[in-house]
C-alpha cells in the first residue's frame, strides 16, 4: 500500500481510535439497563431476532444475576451471541422493535446485554452444552464462518462427527476478517471460536477445496454442508482499475483484520460505494489518519448502508459525494486521482428515479488509494465443481431444511442469501443442522 503521509498516533492513541465503539457493560450497569425492559407480552423483540432468542428471558435472568442462565437462552439459539451482540445491526432488528421507540425513549439496549451475558461464559469458560450420543454418521462443513460454525455446534450436540474445512489460516468468517475491528477484535473473533469447537468438533484450517478433494470428501462424509460465504469484491470495469492503489473492499478489510490495523495508508482515499461495507472501509481508514471522500451515484436516500453506520463515518470526519459516477482511474503506474461525471434523477412513472449523467459536469479528485466497495462476486466457478447442483442468480438453491438439489449437500449463510447479517447465517447454519439431522436419520 502507499506510504501514509501523516504523522502516525502513538500505540496508545491508535488503539484508543479502534476501541469498541459498544464496549461491555459492567454487571452493575447490565443490571440498572435490564431493569428497564418492560416485559411486553407480545415482545416484539423476538419476532425481529432471525434466530428467535427469547430476549425477555434472558433480560430477567440478568437482572436475577443469573447469567450462566442469561447466556444459556441466548446460545440454545444463537451460538454467536456474544458477536451477534456486538456486530448485529440491533438498531434495526430487536432493539429497532423495542416498545420504547413508540414512546420516543431510548429502546432497551439489548445487543449490549448480549454481549455481556456471553462474555461471562465464554472469558470463564463455562460450558453449556455436551456433545451428544455417536450416531455414527460423519458430516463435513465448508467454511468456518458464522453459518458454518452454527452448524458445527448443533450437529455436534445432535451426536454427528463433524469437521469443518475453512480455507483462511483461522475460522470465523466475517467476525474474524470481514468486520471493523472497533465492532469486534481478531481476540474476541478467536475466544470464540474456541468455546464453541470445543464441545468437539475439528477444524482444519489453511483448507481450501478443488474438485479433487471434494470428490473426497463425497466418498467420507454422509453429508455437506456449504458455508463458503461471498467471493472476490465485484471490480469497478473502468479504466485504471489496475493501478498500484487500487483495492477491493472486502480483501482491504480482510488484510486490515489480519494485520491488526498494522498497516499504512495513502493520506487522500476514496471509497466507491455506500453500503455497510464500504462504510466500514472508509471508518477504518480514516482511523488510519486518512482523509476519506464516499462518492456514490444515486442519492444519500438510496444508499444501502444503515443510517447509524452513516451517522458515525460522519462524526469521523467522511465526506460524502452523492450522484456522482467515477469514470477513469488517472495514474501513471499508482493512483492519483479520479475522474468523476454528476447525474441527475429522471422520474419514471411509479418506478424507481433513474440516474442520468450532466453532459459536462466532469471533475477531477485527487487521491492516492481508491477501495471499491460494489459487492462481492458470488462463488459459481466453486459451484461448477459440484454435480447436479442448482444456482439461481448465483446463489445455491435450497429447500426448507437447506438440501440442496443434490442430495448429500446441504448450504445455509451469504452464498444462499447473498449476503446478509452474521445473525442470518448463524440462523441458518442452526436450521441446517436440524434439516441435516432428519436427512441422516431418515
Amino acid at each position: 500500500m502507499t506510504k501514509i503521509l501523516k504523522k502516525s498516533n502513538t500505540k496508545a492513541e491508535e488503539i484508543n481510535k479502534f476501541s469498541k465503539i459498544k464496549p461491555l457493560l459492567s454487571q452493575n450497569e447490565a443490571v440498572i439497563e435490564a431493569s428497564r425492559c418492560l416485559f411486553c407480552h407480545d415482545a416484539p423483540c423476538i419476532n425481529a431476532c432471525p434466530t428467535s432468542i427469547d430476549i425477555p428471558m434472558f433480560i430477567r435472568q440478568i437482572i436475577t444475576k443469573n447469567i450462566k442462565g442469561s447466556a444459556k437462552t441466548i446460545l440454545t439459539q444463537n451460538i454467536l451471541g456474544k458477536a451477534c451482540g456486538q456486530v448485529c445491526p440491533t438498531e434495526v432488528l430487536c432493539e429497532g422493535a423495542c416498545v420504547y421507540n413508540e414512546m420516543n425513549e431510548k429502546p432497551i439496549d439489548i445487543g449490549r446485554l448480549q454481549a455481556f451475558a456471553t462474555d461471562h461464559v465464554i472469558k470463564n469458560n463455562i460450558r453449556l452444552f455436551t456433545k451428544g450420543k455417536p450416531t455414527g454418521k460423519k458430516v463435513a462443513v465448508v467454511g468456518g464462518g458464522p453459518a458454518g460454525l452454527s452448524c458445527a455446534h448443533e450437529l455436534t450436540r445432535l451426536g454427528h462427527e463433524v469437521v469443518v474445512y475453512e480455507a483462511n489460516s483461522s475460522a470465523g468468517g466475517l467476525n474474524t476478517y470481514g468486520v471493523a475491528p472497533y465492532k469486534y477484535t481478531n481476540k474476541d473473533s478467536q475466544e470464540e471460536v474456541k468455546y464453541i469447537s470445543e464441545i468437539g468438533f475439528e477444524i482444519k484450517a489453511n483448507n481450501r477445496l478443488d474438485t479433487k478433494k471434494l470428490s473426497e470428501l463425497e466418498k467420507k462424509y454422509d453429508a455437506i454442508f456449504l458455508a463458503v460465504g461471498l467471493g472476490k469484491s465485484n471490480k469497478l470495469n473502468i479504466s485504471g482499475e489496475n493501478l498500484k492503489g487500487v483495492y477491493g473492499a472486502a480483501e482491504f478489510i480482510h488484510e486490515l483484520r489480519e494485520k491488526e490495523q498494522k498497516i499504512t495508508v495513502g493520506k487522500n482515499i476514496i471509497v466507491i460505494g455506500a453500503g455497510n461495507t464500504a462504510i466500514d472501509a472508509a471508518v477504518e481508514t480514516s482511523k488510519l489518519n486518512a482523509d476519506v471522500t464516499v462518492v456514490y451515484r444515486r442519492t444519500e436516500k438510496e444508499q444501502r448502508a444503515y443510517f447509524f453506520e452513516v451517522d458515525l463515518a460522519k462524526q469521523n470526519g467522511i465526506k460524502f459525494m452523492y450522484l456522482t459516477t467515477p469514470l477513469e482511474i488517472i495514474g501513471k503506474e499508482k493512483v492519483e486521482a479520479l475522474k468523476c461525471i454528476k447525474n441527475k434523477l429522471i422520474e419514471k412513472n411509479g418506478s424507481k428515479p433513474e440516474i442520468e449523467p450532466i453532459k459536462g459536469s466532469e471533475f477531477i479528485i485527487p487521491c492516492e488509494m481508491i477501495i471499491a466497495a460494489v459487492g462481492q462476486e458470488k462463488m459459481t466457478d466453486f459451484y461448477k465443481e459440484i454435480s447436479n447442483l442448482k444456482i439461481d442468480n448465483g446463489k445455491i438453491v435450497v429447500n426448507k431444511d437447506f438440501q440442496t438439489s443434490n442430495p448429500q449437500y446441504f448450504a445455509g449463510g451469504d452464498c444462499v442469501n447473498g449476503g446478509k447479517e452474521v445473525v442470518n447465517a448463524v440462523s441458518h447454519g442452526r436450521d441446517a443442522a436440524r434439516g441435516i439431522d432428519k436427512f441422516l436419520k431418515g
